[in-house]
């Protein structure tokens, strides 16, 4: 195994507590999943019958393919985490507790980052009032001549360091050059200066996971089949009861 470390702007055993935290993440979210925890955001019995009979699928199949989804879910916000955490380590960088993701200072420039996973990860509402709110700090904040605001994407459409211009009430807003949309390998190079500073750290990360990974992470055996069929044999019966317990009528359905 490659035992190099590649990264000069991150300490190793900074970066290496940080890739641990999210594999624990990861071997946490392979715990057995209960029927509470798979109802926990309130699963749509209808969609799921749609899905049955659009991909042909069986409820069994539909709900383990749910049930994946939430993990991946989760293993998508620990990614996150990672991807906006690492800027703990990095000089003249901060992670606030709340507000914006990263602020970080530059001699003459403060940046503030909202930093999103994928370039089509909000809508046009969301990225309204996150472009609103960047306007906002500009015009009004004590250090509005000094600041940056940008949008900052790891899944780019390309690599980039423009205006970020977006259309309100059908208007097309004018260009400011403090308000910007930047993809994760230019923001990297902005902080440390080096411009293969992300390609380095895609370099690390598998020599760094390997080091770590010290067994074969385990499933737990999931229950929600197995609860839903002791509530009802019919799974979409079941599905019923869980989402609807309260609405007129379902209680009676056998």
């Amino acid at each position: 195994m490659d035992n190099k470390y590649y990264l000069d702007f991150i300490k190793q055993s900074d970066f290496e507590n940080l890739v641990l935290d999210v594999l624990k993440e990861y071997e946490s979210s392979l715990n057995s999943i209960d029927l509470k925890t798979f109802n926990s955001n309130l699963i749509d019995p209808i969609k799921l019958l749609f899905d049955k009979y659009a991909f042909n699928k069986s409820y069994e199949e539909i709900i383990n393919y749910e049930i994946h989804r939430q993990r991946d879910k989760s293993n998508s916000n620990s990614i996150g985490y990672f991807h906006q955490n690492i800027f703990k380590f990095i000089k003249n960088c901060e992670v606030p507790k709340e507000g914006w993701d990263i602020i970080f200072k530059d001699f003459n420039k403060t940046y503030y980052i909202e930093l999103k996973n994928k370039h089509n990860t909000m809508n046009s509402s969301s990225s309204a009032k996150t472009y609103m709110r960047m306007q906002n700090h500009l015009l009004n904040s004590k250090d509005k001549d000094s600041s940056i605001c940008a949008l900052v994407e790891i899944i780019a459409i390309k690599s980039q360091n423009i205006p970020w211009i977006i259309t309100l009430d059908k208007i097309k807003q004018q260009s400011n050059e403090s308000l910007r949309r930047i993809s994760i390998d230019k923001f990297y190079e902005i902080v440390t200066g080096d411009k293969i500073a992300f390609l380095k750290l895609c370099k690390q990360l598998p020599i760094t996971i390997e080091k770590l990974v010290t067994k074969k992470i385990k499933y737990e055996k999931d229950t929600v089949l197995d609860e839903l069929k002791a509530k009802n044999k019919d799974i979409l019966i079941a599905l019923y009861k869980l989402a609807f317990a309260t609405y007129e009528g379902f209680e009676k359905l056998d």
